[in-house]
């Protein structure tokens, strides 16, 4: 069966709009009701926070739910007890955002394999080196079509987006800046950054994120590139939340209308 990653960019160019949410919040069970709403309002793919106590790539406020979901009592195994099923109501593709360590102690074919059993299309992970991706573990997300995503950012060279472009799949995520998630960017300032990459003609499609956080800089992203990724933003308009159905529907419109 064709990767629900590489069916959704073979129907959709441009403006695909990727949320991030963190598992196990705001409160444990919401999950699933928060993945049900942002399919349900538009959201082309979801991408799955799974909460991790030392989170380097992730600014303050995800930070702070990653915290509050391992309160909460999240964990891997939870979260694949909480999406054993969800495919019968879910169709867009999802992807697993996390750190190396928890997947190195669940077992890495062991966390692939269940990521294949369970329906997730794709995994991030910022810490996982690109040459011990390669040597060791490659093969084994291959074999079970569970697409590796990398990152890459400003400073990335063009001879290492290149093999990052050639060892990735599904597709990029291209860092706005070389800072942590959820900071302030000035789009404009990117924009030769956004150029290069377009220059580039990579065999992957490529998706912003950091600093993304509503229409205009979700427009200016998507100008140059597939689309974009929005995190912080998205767990501000729900941590509070006394109806995540309705506050998805109201984030998202604000983004795509």
């Amino acid at each position: 069966m064709e990767n629900r990653i590489d069916q959704l960019f073979a129907t959709k160019k441009n403006g695909i709009l990727n949320i991030y949410c963190t598992a196990g919040f705001p409160k444990l069970e919401d999950t699933l009701p928060v993945m049900t709403a942002l399919q349900a309002h538009g959201a082309d793919l979801i991408e799955l926070g799974m909460p991790f106590s030392d989170p380097l790539a992730d600014g303050p406020v995800i930070q702070e739910s990653s915290t509050k979901a391992l309160q909460n009592g999240m964990s891997i195994r939870k979260l694949f007890e909480q999406l054993d099923g969800f495919r019968q109501r879910i169709d867009v593709p999802v992807i697993l955002m996390g750190y190396f360590n928890p997947v190195l102690l669940y077992g890495v074919e062991a966390f692939v394999k269940k990521c294949a059993e369970t329906g997730i299309d794709g995994v991030i992970i910022p810490d996982l080196p690109m040459a011990e991706y390669e040597s060791d573990y490659k093969v084994i997300f291959e074999q079970y079509n569970v697409h590796l995503i990398f990152l890459v950012t400003p400073e990335t060279s063009e001879a290492r987006i290149r093999k990052i472009d050639s060892l990735s799949k599904g597709f990029l995520y291209a860092v706005s800046s070389s800072s942590t998630t959820g900071k302030d960017k000035d789009m404009g300032n990117q924009q030769a950054y956004f150029e290069k990459l377009q220059q580039l003609k990579l065999s992957n499609p490529v998706l912003i994120g950091f600093g993304i956080k509503d229409k205009a800089t979700f427009e200016a992203a998507s100008k140059y590139t597939n689309g974009a990724i929005i995190g912080t933003a998205f767990i501000r308009a729900i941590e509070n939340s006394t109806d995540i159905d309705a506050d998805v529907k109201k984030f998202i419109s604000a983004i795509k209308n």
